[in-house]
């Protein structure tokens, strides 16, 4: 495999070329996806059906994968895209303009990085980085480069959610003093397997990329790498990073909290899984806070109403809240719950139900998202995003802080950097110790 500086699509010119083009309202937009899994087949199948958007590139180490992927494209489409093992040759193709990430979290930032200094603007899947390192080096290079990035926390652009933070930003319930974001997602035991051959047709090695070299093991490979710290942030770092997202959005995008704290641990299942299935974490900013709970074992919902409202719609149940993943926030004034299935805010001590939304039927959330990445892309105004990656890699850097603390075993006093105040330990998970060759960030 060659080394990308060798490959040199790292031009300065292809950059400068791409950021000067003058855009139509109604130009399709040449997009390419990077990782065609389960989350990236979502990403094919809403640009293949969009009138901005041209599919013209598929890239994934696994071959069947990609012709998966093509298959769907030309179901579609009626027509096929070039396929591409490796990301760093599809980043050569002068035909593409957009890349579509959604690949394992520990690619995010490097393919965004090699992405934007080939000229290519970048819609990356959630979190934004896999560490804090990586999130503070993205947002240099897409500044560097003039690079359109939108990181995929869809719910920035979903309707109901945007009118319920108005709603909370314009004083509804008070000043907000606490923001709760819940993920309770069942996660069953992902077993033991020992490890095994390289399955045909899958290039093991660019799996890897900047994670250590390790022999195949099917747990680390589809959709389970998310367990493993090598690859993954447990499930603050996967479910949970949405739920971070609105909670912080709620509080009005804060930057980095004074302190972060977590505490939990890896319980029932005695698996391979090295990730905690249950973290409690609390982030102080001073005259509000955040606290997140993750629970991946069998667990009940938090915040609903015992009563039904004397005020309340017709047709409304006694407990309208099941919140297991999803997002409270407590005003001086009253508390508001959010989750997909919409939001309600109740007011006074009585609890009184005063404003309730629910998504509105034939909505997609992650569609709208992408479309607002797009007429960014095309407008060039990186203020358009609903997500760049500024605020979503602050977002992600709280689920980093959590994990960090969970595994120093102690509470993180955070400075400028950021960086923890005389804590050696916590400071070396800022970043990997090591990035394997060639894929260095």
């Amino acid at each position: 495999m060659s080394n990308p500086t060798t490959r040199r699509f790292f031009l300065g010119a292809a950059t400068a070329l791409a950021a000067t083009r003058v855009w139509g309202a109604n130009d399709k937009v040449n997009v390419a996806i990077v990782g065609i899994g389960g989350r990236g087949t979502t990403h094919l199948n809403n640009y293949s059906k969009m009138d901005s958007a041209h599919v013209v590139g598929l890239c994934d180490v696994n071959q069947a994968a990609r012709e998966t992927a093509n298959a769907t494209l030309l179901k579609n489409t009626g027509e096929k895209a070039k396929e591409y093992e490796d990301m760093r040759a599809m980043f050569e193709d002068k035909n593409v303009q957009a890349v579509s990430i959604a690949t394992p979290n520990h690619w995010h930032a490097l393919a965004t990085i090699w992405a934007c200094q080939a000229g290519k603007d970048v819609y990356c899947e959630k979190p934004a980085c896999y560490n804090i390192h990586e999130g503070l080096r993205m947002i240099e290079v897409a500044h560097e480069t003039n690079r359109m990035v939108q990181i995929g926390s869809q719910h920035r652009s979903t309707p109901f959610k945007i009118k319920g933070m108005e709603a909370l930003h314009g004083g509804i319930i008070g000043k907000v003093y606490m923001a709760k974001g819940l993920c309770f997602k069942r996660r069953v035991s992902i077993g033991h397997k020992e490890d095994s051959p390289i399955p045909a047709g899958v290039n093991w090695d660019l799996f890897l990329g900047p994670a250590p070299l390790r022999a195949f093991n099917e747990l680390r490979f589809k959709y389970n790498w998310h367990w493993f710290w090598d690859t993954g942030n447990g499930d603050i770092g996967n479910q949970g990073v949405h739920e971070m997202g609105i909670a912080r959005w709620g509080l009005g995008d804060p930057s980095w909290p004074k302190t972060a704290v977590a505490a939990g641990g890896k319980y029932g299942p005695v698996d391979d899984q090295e990730t905690p299935n249950t973290l409690l974490a609390s982030y102080d900013y001073g005259d509000r806070e955040l606290v997140f709970e993750v629970r991946g074992l069998v667990t009940g919902a938090e915040g609903s109403v015992q009563a039904r409202p004397a005020n309340a719609p017709a047709g409304l149940p006694g407990s309208p809240l099941a919140v297991t993943i999803g997002n409270l926030f407590y005003g001086t004034e009253g508390w508001m719950s959010m989750n997909d299935g919409g939001y309600q805010i109740y007011k006074g001590e009585s609890n009184e139900l005063i404003a309730e939304e629910k998504p509105e039927k034939g909505v997609d959330g992650t569609r709208l998202h992408m479309e607002n990445f797009l007429s960014a892309v095309r407008s060039r105004n990186y203020s358009e995003l609903h997500d760049g990656i500024e605020n979503a890699s602050l977002s992600a850097g709280l689920c980093h802080l959590a994990n960090i603390s969970y595994r120093s075993g102690h509470k993180l006093a955070l400075e400028a950097g950021p960086k923890f105040t005389g804590d050696v330990a916590a400071n070396k998970l800022i970043s990997r110790e090591v990035y394997r060759k060639p894929y260095v960030v």
